[in-house]
């Protein structure tokens, strides 16, 4: 029953209706793509008729042809009538058809031929058939716009059609890559870049329209990182006309200075001479350049050559300052290039492209991923990038005061830190224009930050509990160091207000001699002292001496001069209205702008600092500690040191023994409430930043191999075969 519905279906395309042929192509869309079905259709000689729908059929009934006929394909039948009439008449359509059904079919079967494998050795260019890139030769030459055509269909509205077109540029670009010679491959990609492809494929990729396009769009970028491979396998040959240009263009470009020799030559001619720093003015390690792309090949030359040929004016510039400065402290342009190329290509894992494989593996979108992490469209603005982080390399060394070549590598790993900054976190719709702006807004201290960031965690990594431990012990050491500083402090004393006053500009309020209440209106711009008191800790840090006096002096008065002291053995707290989140800057003597805009029920903040003795029974509330000594300071800073200094100090002090003869029974007493150690954020702040410049310079001073031997130490030799006279060094003491 299935070969007798067959059999009528290859009857009627053959019908001189055009009605019933177009039924009867609509109807086999859908059946031909099964294999079985296919076998049949062509045993019974449908085929012929089908190429012969597609060689001269119009309208519908020709895009229903092409479509079953680009299926038929697909399930890898029908391979012996495609010849080269037939691919003539599909680029023909291609080019000159403005039906979309009708491009849509010509176009997958333009990509099953470009991509299908010949039968045979798959890499001999002379394997008979049309397969493959030369299978689009002849009808390519005989429409020249074809390729032109087929870069303009990426702007269409329909995304289906620029789906087959982006497949099929993909197809021909695998295929001139995979068989193509060396001296070909380069041409015909270099002629679909100028063609604008990398422009409109960019756009694409960045547009709203990725989801219907996610296959063919990966698989161009997947093409795009072998393509980058290709370029950089190639080793820089001056042999090669084209590689001895590029170098020579590189010279020529920086507008060199005459080199003419001292002395004519024997025949009364100039000789030319060769300029001793010809290549390593450009910043060469030495006078043979060829021999400095080795790692990064002809794509560094590229880059190279792009970079000067945008920006020459810059370019000559550039080496213009470079003859005024000493040699040490020129930037290396060429070697800052091939470091830019090098780690670009470090950034978008261009050596994890696919091979043979690659489109199947492009197509598998790992679900795992975020859809929009899949695609890098600043992958395909290499040049750009290029030429942009070059320039910021440029910055960077001016800005460090950077020298060769030891610095060399040290802006180089600045460098891979802002762009994995900028373009590994640019989100897929991030223009090229903004990322340049960012690029060019190089803020060293961020990427320092950053640098020890990615050392402290790399470091974590490979060195796990003995980093931390060592972490613990410098913190306990900054805490020790600050505790100190503080204390200091104490040491050499400081002036504090004894009282802050208010006056009315009238002459009143607390005071002043005119009537009235203080009002917002009547404050002066800065509260005024109604006297000063020194404080200082003696040298015994036992005792804390004051005095007040109605002047500030010029000179601090010594211990001799200062009557009052206290007792810090017997000091039960220490308190203050110091705020958790208040600014070290803030100074409230100069504080004028700020009191003048507070509302009328707001005054002023005075910060204040209470000691507290001892706890009697005599007092009105036994339960309160009195208040042996208040100060006031003049800002937040020197509260945050006096505040901390006493309270790290009053736990290091122990009460005078009483004389031997006057000594008491001793009696059982209950423990002295513990002292508040917590410590005011600008402490807080010091020493942790303290403790991570220590954690830092350390870190900077090991080598990342030694984290190996930190849990797998080196293997000691076995004794086998030797006598007692032999040892062996372990530690390398000899």
């Amino acid at each position: 029953m299935e070969t007798a519905n067959v059999h009528d279906t290859v009857e009627r395309l053959a019908s001189p209706e055009d009605a019933i042929r177009k039924r009867a192509a609509f109807g086999l869309q859908t059946r031909i793509g099964d294999p079985s079905f296919a076998d049949v259709f062509i045993a019974e000689g449908g085929l012929s008729q089908l190429r012969h729908l597609a060689l001269h059929a119009t309208g519908n009934t020709l895009a229903y042809s092409l479509t079953s006929l680009s299926k038929l394909l697909e399930v890898d039948k029908g391979w012996n009538e495609v010849d080269e009439a037939l691919v003539e008449r599909v680029v023909e359509l291609v080019v000159h058809h403005p039906l979309v059904n009708i491009l849509r079919g010509a176009m997958s079967i333009l990509v099953a031929v470009v991509s299908h494998a010949p039968p045979g050795p798959a890499s001999s260019p002379a394997a008979p058939g049309p397969f493959g890139f030369r299978a689009l030769k002849p009808a390519i030459g005989v429409h020249p716009e074809f390729l032109e055509m087929l870069v303009n269909r990426l702007s269409s509205a329909d995304h289906a059609l620029c789906a087959n077109s982006l497949q099929l540029i993909n197809s021909l670009m695998r295929d001139a890559v995979t068989h193509e010679s060396e001296a070909e491959w380069p041409k015909f990609i270099k002629r679909l870049q100028d063609l604008g492809l990398i422009k409109a494929v960019y756009v694409l990729m960045q547009s709203s329209a990725v989801q219907d396009l996610a296959p063919p769009l990966l698989e161009f970028q997947a093409l795009t990182k072998v393509l980058l491979r290709k370029w950089r396998d190639v080793a820089v040959d001056q042999d090669k006309p084209e590689h001895r240009r590029a170098i020579k263009g590189l010279h020529l470009a920086s507008n060199p200075a005459r080199h003419d020799p001292p002395d004519p030559a024997e025949d009364g001619r100039k000789a030319r001479s060769h300029n001793p720093e010809k290549w390593r003015r450009l910043g060469f390690a030495s006078e043979s350049p060829a021999a400095e792309f080795d790692d990064v090949g002809f794509l560094g030359l590229m880059d190279l050559a792009d970079f000067v040929r945008r920006g020459e004016d810059g370019y000559q510039k550039l080496l213009l300052e470079h003859a005024t400065q000493p040699p040490e402290q020129r930037c290396p342009i060429a070697q800052a290039s091939l470091a830019v190329t090098a780690i670009l290509y470090e950034h978008f894992e261009v050596d994890k492209a696919d091979g043979e494989d690659g489109k199947s593996r492009a197509l598998a979108l790992d679900a795992r991923t975020p859809f929009d992490h899949r695609f890098r469209p600043l992958l395909l603005q290499w040049s750009r990038l290029h030429t942009t982080a070059l320039q910021a390399f440029f910055r960077l060394w001016k800005t460090t005061a950077a020298t060769a070549p030891d610095d060399v590598a040290k802006i180089e790993d600045l460098v891979r830190i802002l762009l994995e900054l900028v373009v590994g976190q640019a989100p897929r719709t991030t223009d090229i224009r903004a990322v340049e702006d960012e690029l060019a807004q190089v803020d060293v201290r961020r990427l320092r930050q950053r640098q020890m960031q990615l050392l402290e965690m790399t470091y974590e990594d490979a060195w796990g509990h003995h980093l931390r431990q060592v972490r613990d012990e410098l913190q306990h050491e900054a805490r020790q160091f600050v505790q100190e500083q503080r204390i200091r402090c104490l040491l050499q004393g400081h002036w504090f207000p004894r009282a802050l006053e208010y006056r009315s500009e009238r002459g009143g309020g607390n005071g002043g001699s005119g009537p009235g209440p203080v009002t917002r209106h009547d404050l002066l711009p800065r509260p005024v002292a109604s006297g000063w008191r020194f404080v200082r800790l003696s040298h015994n840090r036992r005792h804390l001496h004051y005095a007040e006096y109605d002047e500030r002096g010029d000179h601090d008065p010594g211990l001799e001069l200062l009557p009052e002291k206290i007792d810090l053995t017997i000091v039960a707290s220490v308190d203050s209205n110091l705020p958790r989140s208040s600014p070290s800057t803030t100074d409230l003597l100069s504080a004028s702008a700020a009191s003048a805009s507070l509302p009328p029920t707001t005054g002023p903040t005075t910060l204040r600092i209470t000691i507290h003795g001892p706890r009697h029974d005599a007092l009105p509330d036994p339960l309160e500690s009195p208040s042996l000594l208040t100060l006031y300071p003049p800002s937040a800073s020197i509260a945050s040191e006096w505040l901390d200094g006493l309270r790290m100090l009053l736990p290091l002090l122990t009460p005078d023994p009483p004389p031997a003869q006057a000594q008491p029974k001793p009696q059982p007493q209950a423990p002295p409430p513990p002292l508040a150690l917590a410590l005011t954020p600008d402490t807080q702040h010091l020493v942790r930043l303290i403790a991570d410049y220590g954690l830092h310079i350390r870190l900077l001073n090991v080598r990342f191999e030694d984290a190996v031997y930190a849990a797998e130490p080196p293997p000691v030799p076995g004794r086998d075969g030797l006598d007692a006279e032999y040892y062996y060094d372990v530690v390398g003491a000899l």
